[in-house]
């Protein structure tokens, strides 16, 4: 990533001023290099109502309640990689990955597939894209119609989109899934209850790759399996990715997962993107004091190092996303939040090459936050390219 964007040196509202005129821009994917998933200031809200006459009277809420369950989100995925999403459970992932294939309705924003905004189509429109955009579900027994057969399960994709033909030609495809994923053609006419956890995903799997998809949505796809089954699993994606070039997006709370199988991670927070870096480097060396605090809760396989490593404890439960703090919304939680904090909404800017975190109170040419001086915020009069505001 070249070139630089100068940051407003002084904010009000949260927002930049005189500064920034072309507004956020993506990150650079190498010269040349195009993605194929482009998200943009993506925004998914739930009314919960409140705040009509009715609830007035009623004792109700007298305000209407909203959850921002994502809140502009900016993020690009390029072709054959693997992006990891971690953050804790609430913080709105799994509700970003649905709204990526409109599983869940977007409020706001765009979701780009080769160019076009899927949030545009119509539903006839967006039918014809699913073939290209496909979701390994987190529960491999909820996912699966427990009266359908393994073969119709499989085979379904293939009648939807017209890919599999008819008699012997269809069964042979579904046979040759099968194999693909790791199940033996023998198991065609048996049902979801006949198989454990580690085979139904699998079977999840072959569903998701029948229609030859370009995008795939993995949300949790190992976090109700066995720890030898997830490595299986694992390793099942992997190998997929590499014989038909598949995207992910993984999604997962588990930092050891997406440490062995991404490329590039984004770490969330209360419906924002807070951190971003190829995955070595986030491990290790995390800018953000959130990821900071994530990481250090991953065990370390060897006893003498987890001994004597400390970890970092984060005070106080994560806020509601009906009322998230002003500003930024970790500083309730952040032991090195200042006043400002609590006012400046801060942008997701690149502090390092191709490492972007969204805290004002570190910055190009003072990256490490416990260096920083007590009451400083270097991040409002630093340079750097801005992904999302």
């Amino acid at each position: 990533m070249t070139g630089g964007m100068p940051m407003g040196a002084r904010l009000t509202g949260g927002q930049p001023v005189g500064s920034r005129s072309q507004g956020p821009q993506p990150p650079a994917g190498g010269p040349g290099r195009e993605p194929l998933i482009s998200i943009r200031e993506l925004k998914v809200h739930f009314d919960l109502g409140g705040g009509g006459v009715w609830d007035k009277l009623v004792g109700g809420s007298a305000v209407r309640r909203v959850v921002k369950a994502v809140d502009g989100v900016s993020i690009d995925i390029y072709p054959g990689e693997t992006l990891g999403l971690v953050g804790e459970s609430g913080c709105g992932k799994s509700t970003l990955g649905r709204a990526l294939l409109r599983l869940t309705e977007p409020t706001g924003g765009q979701v780009l597939f080769r160019g076009r905004d899927l949030s545009q189509l119509s539903k006839g429109e967006m039918r014809g894209q699913r073939r290209h955009l496909q979701m390994i579900f987190q529960d491999p027994y909820a996912s699966l119609n427990p009266r359908m057969t393994v073969a119709q399960i499989i085979g379904e994709p293939l009648d939807t989109f017209g890919l599999g033909g008819r008699g012997r030609e269809r069964e042979g495809r579904v046979q040759e899934l099968m194999k693909t994923v790791g199940l033996s053609p023998r198991f065609l006419k048996r049902y979801p209850h006949e198989f454990s956890g580690g085979q139904r995903q699998r079977i999840g799997i072959a569903r998701a790759l029948a229609a030859d998809p370009d995008f795939v949505v993995a949300d949790e796809p190992i976090s109700a399996l066995d720890v030898s089954i997830q490595a299986q699993i694992m390793n099942l994606m992997e190998r997929l990715q590499r014989e038909r070039d598949l995207t992910y997006l993984f999604i997962s709370h588990d930092l050891r997962a997406i440490r062995h199988v991404s490329d590039r991670v984004a770490v969330m927070y209360l419906g924002k993107l807070v951190e971003l870096s190829d995955a070595k480097v986030i491990y290790r060396d995390p800018l953000m004091p959130y990821t900071k605090a994530l990481i250090s809760a991953v065990p370390v396989p060897d006893p003498a190092v987890e001994a004597t490593r400390q970890r970092i404890v984060l005070q106080g439960d994560v806020p509601s996303p009906i009322n998230p703090p002003s500003g930024c919304r970790f500083h309730t939680r952040c032991p090195w939040a200042i006043e400002t904090c609590k006012e400046v909404v801060p942008p997701l800017a690149e502090i390092k090459p191709n490492h972007f975190a969204a805290c004002i109170r570190i910055s190009p040419e003072e990256p490490d936050i416990e260096k920083v001086a007590p009451g400083d915020a270097p991040g409002l009069r630093g340079t750097g390219r801005v992904i999302a505001q």
